[in-house]
């Protein structure tokens, strides 16, 4: 993934998100916990908050895309794959909680070549 090809107006563009991972924006919205109107208006979607969740959203998916073969994988990866140490917890729920630092962490771990 290149964050230039996701980038419309200088701001990280939902739509453009949403058409590379063949989604929709409302659930890219509800992945990130967001409310699901919140890329109804420019002035929502240059919000500091969300321009923050895209940006880690697509920073953990362009860390696992290498891995897991393709940012459809990578993004199935982020919003199902249960992480160990985590109580069950998913990337995607972990970033909602303002916790993205934790799922860097864990993949530095198993990068490191260390168990997770």
């Amino acid at each position: 993934m290149v964050f230039q090809d996701f980038v419309e107006d200088q701001v990280f563009s939902p739509t453009l998100i949403a058409v590379a991972l063949r989604t929709t924006k409302t659930e890219i919205a509800g992945t990130l916990g967001l409310g699901k109107d919140v890329f109804s208006r420019k002035s929502r979607i240059r919000a500091r908050k969300t321009q923050v969740r895209l940006r880690q959203m697509l920073e953990i998916l362009n860390r696992v895309e290498a891995e897991t073969g393709s940012a459809l994988a990578a993004y199935a990866w982020f919003r199902g794959e249960p992480l160990p140490g985590f109580a069950g917890a998913t990337p995607d729920l972990l970033l909602r909680e303002g916790k993205a630092d934790h799922v860097h962490a864990h993949l530095d771990r198993i990068i490191a070549g260390g168990f997770a």
